[in-house]
């Protein structure tokens, strides 16, 4: 069979739906700057979909920043891998900053987040070392997995007594291939809001031989007293062996971070393939970033504002009744029961008629007969943004449960 053919019959999950969904659905275009109200489809849209948490992808320091480094290094400098040629002081001093806030000893920057946990999971065990991890871990770390050609053992969703049964097996296996163990868990889950349950894995260390390494995505810059994340948020910071953040978040950059000893980072600087072999942060985002760190940690109010709007909007939306799940961070899913027609009727009602932009999630995603909207709170959005939602989800909400959206379809014409 020719492969093109292949890729014609299987397109996918969600890109089998391309020929309808593209360009609203999924490839939306959200115009204008950076903020709760944009365009979309030339109309002006409340918009609950970026993860902009702390509202600085338009702080005029943030812009400012961002331009002087354009203005004074260019996009190419600096030219090449950061191991050869392309270094700079300013990247050892984002690590340094980064590694102190964090609390680990070193700090090593990378290009993506995405890119930079697969990579940290291929660079640091081998085939005699077992992995233990979350069933809902993030795509990034199931393709991390894929690419470990030794044997991992997958937990119940934040079920310590699931996990310490799989450590159980993967002690058993690692006595005869004589290799480690390692856990991988999040620190915010982003589909469902939960905290990953950092203090109980670390105490399984009572119990078993193992390393901890957590993607705190979400939670970098939102969680804790300072922002510093999750294992700050539950008191847990030298138990958590290796910890992974991201710059998309609430820093509302690009690029990403592994904190840990000081060994251990520089195993990852000299041997992580994807960063040796690849060309180092532009000096632009890594300026801008530095501005953006010193911001998060200096400016207290923006975290406050970020959970104001998010405890206002999920405790208006749980006394009108509606399923959040077992969120218990700012990230905001909404679960109502009905079909994919329904589901995609529903989210054009809501941006059509309400003016409402928020991402919507189906099976298989989630299982069949469920419709998850999924909210992301920022600093940057109002209380009246917070109560003109409460008003349309309400709606929204009566109309499905009257079959409304079995009985009337939207044209996206």
């Amino acid at each position: 069979m020719d492969i093109f053919d292949k890729v014609a019959k299987r397109m996918g999950p969600i890109g089998q739906h391309q020929k309808w969904s593209h360009g609203y659905f999924s490839f939306p275009k959200l115009e204008g700057a950076i903020a709760p109200h944009m365009n979309f489809r030339g109309k002006e849209h409340l918009v609950w979909s970026l993860n902009n948490y702390l509202g600085l992808a338009n702080h005029p320091e943030v812009r400012a920043a961002d331009q002087q480094g354009a203005t004074d290094f260019g996009m190419a400098y600096p030219m090449g891998a950061r191991m050869m040629s392309g270094n700079s002081k300013y990247h050892e001093q984002m690590e340094k900053e980064l590694a102190e806030f964090v609390g680990k000893e070193d700090a090593f920057l990378l290009n993506f987040g995405y890119q930079g946990m697969v990579s940290i999971i291929d660079c640091l065990v081998d085939r005699n070392d077992v992995i233990v991890y979350d069933a809902e871990s993030h795509a990034c770390i199931i393709d991390g997995l894929r690419l470990h050609m030794g044997k991992r053992f997958v937990y119940q969703h934040n079920d310590i007594e699931s996990a310490r049964k799989q450590l159980e097996r993967a002690t058993k296996l690692t006595e005869q291939t004589g290799g480690g163990i390692l856990l991988i868990t999040e620190g915010v889950f982003g589909m469902s809001g939960a905290q990953g349950k950092l203090k109980e894995l670390i105490e399984l260390k009572k119990e078993f031989s193992f390393r901890l390494l957590i993607d705190d995505a979400h939670g970098f810059g939102t969680m804790g007293p300072t922002g510093a994340g999750t294992h700050e948020e539950q008191g847990c910071i030298d138990g958590v062996d290796v910890y992974f953040g991201t710059f998309a978040k609430s820093m509302a950059g690009i690029g990403a971070f592994v904190a840990s000893t000081e060994e251990l980072t520089n195993y990852f600087r000299y041997n992580m393939r994807s960063q040796t072999f690849a060309k180092a942060l532009p000096m632009p985002m890594v300026i801008g970033l530095l501005k953006r760190l010193e911001l998060l940690k200096n400016n207290p109010e923006l975290r406050e504002r970020l959970w104001l709007i998010a405890t206002s909007l999920q405790k208006g939306l749980r006394e009108r009744g509606f399923d959040l799940g077992i969120t218990n961070t700012m990230v905001t899913p909404v679960f109502l029961k009905g079909e994919l027609l329904e589901a995609t009727a529903l989210t054009m009602d809501l941006r059509e008629n309400y003016g409402i932009f928020c991402s919507i999630v189906v099976y298989p995603v989630i299982p069949k007969g469920l419709i998850e909207l999924r909210l992301i709170p920022t600093a940057v959005h109002t209380m009246e943004d917070v109560q003109r939602t409460l008003d349309a989800f309400s709606e929204v909400s009566e109309k499905l449960k009257t079959g409304y959206y079995k009985e009337n379809q939207f044209s996206m014409a």
